[in-house]
């Protein structure tokens, strides 16, 4: 996807191939209808659910996942069990705070990425992830 993405939902849907269905609309405009932001999809549910949006979890798991599937949208996993989404889907790093679980986008011009190993045979970078965590900072005793 280019950086030319539609700001409707519905049309954000129709440019990827994936049918507009009912639901799929329903999550898109609860995703997109607010510039950039991380969530899981266990928020998107919680949210969804507020709004009376007849929705599964395993239905917005798997939505989620066809949306990134279709470049509309970004997977940031931060540990095997837990799983942010991103709506800004270009080139950009993350800061995690370990003690409340939020995610904060790093501007990209503040961190330079050099010396890259080649890949494989056969194999192309697809992405670099940079992912920061962070905690308070500990009172030093004395």
């Amino acid at each position: 996807m280019s950086d030319n993405i539609p700001e409707l939902p519905i049309e954000r849907l129709r440019l990827t191939g994936l049918r507009p269905t009912r639901q799929r609309v329903a999550l898109a405009e609860l995703l997109f209808g607010r510039g950039d932001w991380h969530f899981t999809a266990e928020d998107i549910h919680a949210e969804a659910v507020r709004n009376g949006v007849p929705v599964s979890l395993a239905t917005v798991y798997n939505t989620l996942h066809q949306f990134v599937e279709a470049g509309i949208l970004r997977e940031v996993a931060i540990e095997s069990s837990k799983t942010y989404f991103d709506t800004k889907i270009n080139d950009h790093f993350h800061f995690f705070f370990e003690k409340n679980g939020s995610l904060v986008d790093i501007d990209t011009a503040d961190i330079k990425v050099e010396h890259l190993p080649e890949p494989p045979a056969g194999t192309q970078i697809a992405r670099i992830d940079v992912l920061v965590r962070l905690e308070p900072t500990r009172k030093k005793s004395g």
